[in-house]
């Protein structure tokens, strides 16, 4: 899976130079990008973690994290996910992926907390 981001982020090279221009933040703390990139931040941690160890320290406040990490509850993500009009199809797949990422640790998680 993180092969699979990791093809995903070089993929949308392109797209994200444009995002960088067209998609500055005005109001807000961090920009599009720089919500992306805190979030793959903290996945690729975990990943990175149980890819090595093949285990996660501290699974209780790592599942209530994936919990609160919702992609699509950061509202400069959503907005442009669904207010991009059919544009920027790389870069929505990135972010699908890193949703997906969250996802499968998720449950990796609360399977082995069962």
């Amino acid at each position: 899976m993180l092969g699979q981001l990791t093809n995903a982020y070089q993929s949308s090279r392109t797209e994200r130079q444009e995002i960088a221009i067209k998609f500055l933040s005005e109001n807000e703390e961090f920009s599009l990008l720089e919500e992306l990139e805190l979030l793959t931040v903290n996945l690729r941690g975990y990943a990175s973690q149980f890819q090595s160890t093949d285990r996660i320290v501290n699974k209780d406040h790592a599942i209530e994290q994936l919990q609160a990490m919702r992609v699509l509850n950061v509202a400069q993500i959503a907005s442009f996910y669904f207010g991009s009009n059919g544009n920027y199809q790389q870069i929505k797949s990135y972010i699908r992926t890193l949703d997906y990422l969250r996802l499968l640790l998720l449950e990796y998680l609360q399977l082995q907390k069962a």
